[in-house]
């Protein structure tokens, strides 16, 4: 599994306990919202909403709180007009970054922005200059305990998924977008535990960090992922295991 993939395992870790609960209230609000405005409400016909809710379900976010995001997203009730912006720039060593971000102010996101990546030796690039770097993808993770890795992988494959790593604690699946409910659900009726399933944006190619440098793409990471309106950072670093675990 590469470094980058088990930053982003810790990363959910860290966000299923964060003190920091409104900040992340806030966060799954907006992606909740984003889901419902762009799909519809009912989280049976819109996948995407569903992924959201179970995020938010992730970091304990109260079920009338997901519905009152719901109900303002679809005009059941007043309230704030969210839409989706990506933002790509340059982290130190050349990293590419994306970041998703669900706003109501684009100015003041652009701002925010444009001020982590200067804060932190980075820069704010233009539309198209990191993204044709990286593949959009649907990843399903798996607890790997009492779990063969080749037969989750035969089932995931079977089922539709287009690559399967692992490591001692989790299974990481990677469908193609329009594949990730069907596996989703396979992998669950087989008996999976399913600890996430999300769409992301995989890196083609990555940069292998050392110590210092994976220091400094890590804390512009941190930075951005610290912003209200950003939901998610994606970067194509690759930091060895060993180093991750001392950063």
């Amino acid at each position: 599994m590469s470094g980058h993939s088990k930053w982003s395992q810790i990363k959910r870790q860290k966000g299923a306990t964060d003190v920091k609960r409104g900040a992340i209230f806030t966060k799954m609000t907006r992606e909740v919202m984003l889901a419902a405005k762009e799909g519809g409400g009912d989280p049976e016909a819109n996948f995407r909403l569903r992924l959201a809710m179970d995020r938010a379900r992730a970091v304990n976010m109260p079920l009338a709180n997901i519905q009152r995001a719901i109900d303002r997203a679809t005009g059941a009730a007043g309230g704030l007009v969210i839409e989706s912006v990506l933002y790509e720039g340059y982290g130190p060593a050349g990293v590419s970054i994306l970041v998703e971000a669900a706003t109501d102010n684009r100015n003041r996101t652009a701002s925010e922005v444009r001020a982590a990546f200067a804060k932190h030796n980075g820069s704010l690039g233009g539309p198209g200059s990191v993204a044709w770097q990286f593949q959009s993808k649907g990843v399903v993770e798996i607890a790997a305990e009492g779990k063969d890795a080749d037969e989750v992988s035969l089932m995931a494959i079977d089922a539709g998924a287009d690559d399967v790593e692992a490591d001692a604690d989790t299974i990481t699946v990677y469908t193609a977008p329009s594949a990730l409910r069907k596996v989703k659900d396979a992998l669950e009726a087989a008996g999976c535990v399913v600890e996430s399933a999300e769409l992301t944006m995989k890196p083609t190619n990555t940069v292998k960090l050392d110590g210092d440098q994976a220091g400094k793409v890590l804390r512009l990471v941190d930075a951005l992922e610290d912003l209200d309106d950003v939901s998610k950072v994606h970067a194509n670093f690759d930091v060895p295991e060993e180093i991750l675990a001392n950063v």
